[in-house]
């Protein structure tokens, strides 16, 4: 392990094929213990699935916009510079308002193959 890394969040692959943007730099940071995750949704969009975590701790900073988080079936307002911490097993999901919605992830310590587990999400009516 180096000393020090360096990447542009624009330099790694947009891996969202909706319209979205998330940009995973865990694996460029050469980073054993957290990984940072560039989230940008665009205006109005909310995600259809949620997840949730075995073992990995993330915090969510709002860079820009607002929204909402949907966490275990609770809606939590977010606006501009928002820190939001979230427990592994916090079933979680967002929904961007009328300015879209930028956020950075990040995340602790996670295994090898990885811990997300994939859910849907339920949004109040």
């Amino acid at each position: 392990m180096s000393a020090y890394t360096k990447i542009n969040f624009m330099d790694i692959e947009n891996q969202a094929s909706d319209g979205n943007e998330i940009r995973f730099s865990r694996k460029y940071l050469d980073s054993r213990d957290l990984g940072l995750t560039l989230r940008r949704f665009k205006p109005n969009h909310r995600s259809d699935s949620a997840h949730k975590h075995v073992s990995q701790e993330e915090v969510y900073v709002v860079i820009s916009g607002s929204g909402r988080a949907l966490l275990d079936g609770k809606v939590e307002e977010l606006k501009q510079w928002d820190v939001l911490r979230v427990a592994p097993e916090t079933v979680r999901t967002f929904e961007a308002g009328p300015d879209g919605l930028e956020l950075v992830i990040a995340g602790g310590p996670k295994p090898p193959e990885g811990d997300g587990v994939k859910v849907e999400a339920n949004w109040p009516k």
